[in-house]
């Protein structure tokens, strides 16, 4: 009998805390779930991320509506995955913004992602059959893409600062608030995923980006939210932290003529001290330590997550 996914036993429903960041700014994190928020300019609103599903986004905007009763006008997506995606019809946004990288993996590779995530996280689906299908944005970019918020608000930036958890990743700053919404690019206490990811790029010049904007707030992809500099630069050593943990071990066991396996234990061990209490840790790392295998094998593009592929990978490195 294959042991199941870690996550299938996490069904407890989690704390949402709401906080108001500065004016207009809002954070949403849940003990480790997926985070999400929402800007205001002068009258509309921005929201960030968008959940597993409309029904699960719709909890998220019941709390905002008790805030602020704008129109969402944009919805920024950090990057493709399912349960920051799929949630999007619930906003009613004039327009869907990404990265073009995002953009190309959602053409891709957005249904074997979507059947993977519900495999995976199947509490994060609230109502499944809510969702009516793949999101696409309507309006992507390269580099960088500029907001005016209008009135006093100052201007929101979203940015990307290099390959890092996807190809994609793209964050918010706002320059007036030093506020930063990083998505998947860091978490706060809370394990990472790093099965799409790119994790020589992204423990050394795209956290060295991210740290670059001197935040005084940042909203990760998971964990609470990190206040003050120092708060903010640590959650960001953190993520840098696992990621060369991650390499260091990874990467000896590829160069000593190792298994995937011996990876795997390796990674675990050196890890698992620190971070092993932390969310989504052993769910996360079977996949994480393949795809980083894969990248020592020399394949730069990440593979596509498949159903059936997420419980091969999971079999072979489990006890």
């Amino acid at each position: 009998m294959a042991k199941a996914f870690a996550s299938s036993a996490d069904l407890g429903e989690k704390v949402e805390t709401l906080e108001v960041l500065a004016d207009g700014v809002y954070a949403l994190t849940a003990e480790g779930d997926p985070n999400i928020g929402a800007i205001e300019g002068e009258d509309f609103l921005v929201a960030f991320e968008a959940r597993a599903t409309p029904v699960a986004a719709g909890e998220w905007l019941k709390k905002l509506r008790e805030h602020t009763q704008k129109p969402v006008k944009y919805l920024v997506l950090s990057h493709y995955h399912a349960v920051r995606v799929l949630g999007a019809s619930a906003f009613e946004a004039e327009t869907i913004i990404a990265h073009e990288k995002t953009a190309f993996l959602i053409n891709e590779r957005g249904k074997e992602d979507w059947d993977s995530e519900f495999g995976r996280m199947p509490r994060l689906f609230k109502e499944p059959d809510s969702i009516p299908g793949l999101t696409y944005p309507d309006i992507t970019f390269n580099d960088r893409l500029e907001i005016e918020l209008g009135g006093d608000r100052g201007t929101l930036v979203l940015e990307h600062c290099g390959r890092g958890h996807t190809a994609g990743d793209i964050v918010a700053w706002l320059p007036k608030q030093k506020i930063l919404f990083a998505g998947d690019l860091v978490e706060a206490e809370a394990a990472l995923y790093t099965g799409d990811a790119f994790h020589m790029d992204w423990s050394s010049d795209t956290l060295d980006k991210v740290k670059a904007y001197g935040a005084e707030a940042l909203i990760g992809g998971r964990g609470a939210v990190a206040h003050g500099r120092d708060k903010v630069d640590a959650a960001i050593e953190q993520t840098r932290e696992f990621l060369k943990t991650m390499i260091r071990e990874v990467g000896g066991a590829h160069k000593n003529g190792g298994t995937l396996k011996d990876a795997f234990e390796a990674a675990h061990k050196a890890l698992e001290p620190k971070f092993g209490a932390w969310p989504i840790f052993e769910h996360c790392l079977p996949f994480n330590v393949q795809r980083l295998w894969d990248e020592f094998e020399g394949t730069d593009w990440p593979r596509i997550w498949t159903a059936e592929r997420d419980r091969e990978v999971w079999a072979q490195l489990q006890d």
